[in-house]
C-alpha cells in the first residue's frame, strides 16, 4: 500500500526506503531505515511534514523511532496512516492495538498531527488474482459480510491535501468507499469487468487461518480472525463523508477500481 500511496504524492515529496535502487518510485528517494533514529533525524531535518506509513505490527519500535526522530528534527506536522478499526472499542486485537498505541504516541509528542483512518483497501482483492486466473473462483471467509472498502488512490489524494493545506492539525479523518460491499458483490463486479463469470466460494475459519499462516505468525492470524468476525457482525459497513468533503468528489467505487486494475486479474474475454 505504501507504494500505491507514494505514486500519488511523488511530485511533492521525498521518499524514504531501505533500498533506493529497488524502489519503483517517481521522485526523490533517500536511503533510511526505521531502526536508525540518527539517520531518520538527519533526513527529517527541515521537513514541513512527514507522512507516516508503517506496516509491521510486530515492530512497534518503528513508529516510536519515527516520532523520536521527528521531534528531534523539529518536523512541523505528522500525518499518520492508521486504521478505522481504532475507533471501534470492540476491536482489541493485536493489529488494532498496535495502531491505537501509535496514534496515542503521536498525539502526545507535541508536534501538530493529523490521523487518517481508512477502512480496508480495495487492493486486498488482488489476493484473489491467482485463483481467478486458475479456476475463475474467488475464495474468502464470510463472503456475504460487507466492508466499506476504499481505493488506495483516494487515501493518497487525501494525504496529499492534508500534507499541503492548512487547517488539518488535530483532525482525525475516517476514510471509506462510497458504500459497503461484500466479497460476493466484488466477485460479480470483477466478473463483469473481465467478461467472465466468477464463482464465489466461502472458506471455513480453519481454511482461512491455514492460508494466513503461510504469511503471518499466529498472533497476526488471531487478529485477522477477530477482524473477520467483527466484519461478519456488521462492524465495517458504515460509510463516512470525509473523502467527498476533502476531495470535492465522491469516493471511488469498487467497480471503477476494478475497471482500472482489471489487467492484474488476467485477460479480459
Amino acid at each position: 500500500m505504501a507504494g500505491l500511496l507514494a505514486s500519488e504524492v511523488s511530485c511533492h515529496g521525498v521518499f524514504l526506503t531501505r533500498d533506493p535502487a529497488g524502489a519503483a518510485l517517481a521522485g526523490r528517494v533517500i536511503r533510511a531505515d526505521f531502526e536508525d533514529i540518527a539517520r531518520l533525524t538527519e533526513v527529517f531535518a527541515g521537513a514541513d511534514a512527514v507522512l507516516i506509513i508503517t506496516n509491521d505490527p510486530l515492530r512497534p519500535d518503528h513508529d516510536a523511532n519515527i516520532v523520536t526522530a521527528a521531534v528531534a528534527a523539529g518536523v512541523g506536522h505528522l500525518v499518520k496512516l492508521s486504521a478505522l478499526a481504532v475507533a471501534d472499542l470492540r476491536a482489541q486485537d493485536f493489529i488494532t492495538s498496535w495502531q491505537r498505541a501509535a496514534e496515542d504516541r503521536i498525539r502526545q509528542c507535541g508536534i501538530p498531527w493529523t490521523i487518517l483512518r481508512p477502512r480496508a483497501f480495495m487492493t486486498h482483492a488482488l489476493a484473489w488474482a491467482p485463483d481467478i486466473r486458475r479456476d475463475a473462483t474467488v475464495r474468502a471467509l464470510h463472503p456475504t459480510s460487507r466492508n466499506a472498502c476504499i481505493a488506495p488512490s483516494d487515501i493518497a489524494q487525501v494525504a496529499l491535501r492534508v500534507l499541503l493545506e492548512g487547517g488539518h492539525h488535530g483532525r482525525t479523518y475516517a476514510l471509506t468507499g462510497p458504500r459497503a460491499i461484500s466479497v460476493r458483490d466484488q466477485a460479480a463486479q470483477l466478473g463483469e469487468v473481465l467478461g467472465r463469470r466468477l464463482t464465489c466460494a466461502g472458506l471455513t475459519i480453519a481454511q482461512a487461518q491455514e492460508r494466513w499462516r503461510r504469511r503471518y505468525p499466529e498472533v497476526m492470524v488471531r487478529a485477522l480472525t477477530a477482524s473477520a468476525e467483527r466484519q461478519r457482525a456488521g462492524a465495517k459497513e458504515e460509510t463516512t463523508p470525509d473523502v467527498g468533503d476533502l476531495l470535492g468528489r465522491p469516493a471511488t467505487s469498487f467497480s471503477s477500481w476494478a475497471e482500472e486494475h482489471a489487467h492484474l486479474f488476467g485477460p479480459r474475454v
